[in-house]
């Protein structure tokens, strides 16, 4: 069996993803900071007959992240996929953003992703296969009001693919950088912005298995046709 590592698989998009991978015959490996917060997506892989196995770890812990990938390797199998979906959006005004704040942003968006980056790659290169996927958001490409900790941490995240990119895709890996511009369909924006949300029914937000689609779309990709970067939005959206 082969294994597909979601880091950051929460309710919506990461979850989605997991789903996915699971549904294409790889062990599903979802990811987060505490076990039961994975225990509903765990139970419906299984429910669906797919095969999961939930790990709780810190992205933002090199050895635990290290450990992670030893694990998967011994118990399951090989790394197949390996998608980094950590998203940390938390907006502050500049002038009273702090630096610890600001830290555990940057943690949460830049060096957890490298963490993942380079773990995959270690696995990944001896065998000469293998996706790394990652994904960025509107930020990556423009800084917002509001959004400076945010901005920079997945501007970061866009750099490290694109060098991991040309690093790894020579040696057979493919890395590839995936920005979801847009609302997407969880509860945050349902609570928070109702009248976005409202745009559900005529598929104006987006729709998380979507985005998953997308994903499983790269991975399977020949590699004589890359995609390293592609960006998503619903037809509503501004841009």
């Amino acid at each position: 069996m082969s294994a597909a590592i979601v880091i950051g698989a929460g309710d919506a998009t990461g979850g989605a993803i997991a789903r996915a991978f699971a549904a294409k015959g790889l062990v599903a490996v979802p990811v987060r900071r505490t076990a039961d917060a994975l225990a509903p997506l765990a139970a419906q892989i299984e429910a669906d007959g797919n095969a999961c196995v939930p790990i709780a770890c810190d992205a933002r812990d090199e050895d635990a992240m290290v450990a992670l990938f030893d694990r998967v390797e011994a118990e399951i199998g090989p790394c197949e996929v390996a998608v980094f979906n950590i998203g940390a959006n938390v907006p502050s005004p500049i002038r009273d953003e702090t630096a610890r704040k600001y830290r555990k942003i940057w943690e949460l968006t830049a060096l957890a992703g490298f963490l993942t980056g380079r773990e995959a790659a270690r696995r990944m290169v001896p065998r000469g296969r293998g996706s790394i996927l990652f994904t960025g958001a509107t930020a990556s490409l423009r800084g917002g009001a509001g959004f400076a900790a945010f901005a920079g941490g997945k501007h970061a995240l866009r750099a490290l693919a694109q060098s991991m990119a040309r690093e790894l895709g020579p040696l057979g890996v493919h890395v590839a950088h995936v920005v979801v511009d847009g609302a997407i369909d969880t509860a945050f924006i349902r609570d928070t912005f109702p009248e976005r949300y409202a745009m559900k029914a005529d598929d104006g937000i987006l729709n998380p298995d979507s985005i998953a689609a997308i994903f499983t779309m790269l991975h399977d990709q020949p590699r004589d046709a890359w995609t390293h970067e592609l960006d998503l939005r619903p037809w509503s959206e501004k841009w």
